[in-house]
């Protein structure tokens, strides 16, 4: 079991840097195609992309770790009414 779990983070530590790559380079191509635009929508087209960037991880983790958050959320509002 612990072996499965150290080869699983090496494959993702060895991955991680393309998928950074990744982002980089298109953030990189959203700022070359909009650098004509003026500074309010270039500045929300960078922001919008971003956001999309970053809520995927979000999610997927809350979808992972959605007993125990819920178990959690259960435990702290039960706590609050006593």
């Amino acid at each position: 079991m612990k072996v499965k779990i150290l080869g699983l983070f090496i494959a993702l530590i060895s991955t991680s840097q393309s998928i950074f790559a990744q982002g980089c380079s298109q953030c990189k191509m959203l700022a070359e195609q909009n650098a004509s635009l003026d500074e309010d929508s270039f500045g929300n087209n960078i922001n919008g992309g971003i956001l999309y960037l970053m809520i995927i991880p979000y999610l997927l983790l809350m979808f992972l770790f959605r007993k125990q958050i819920i178990g959690f959320l259960k435990s702290f509002f039960n706590s609050k009414k006593a």
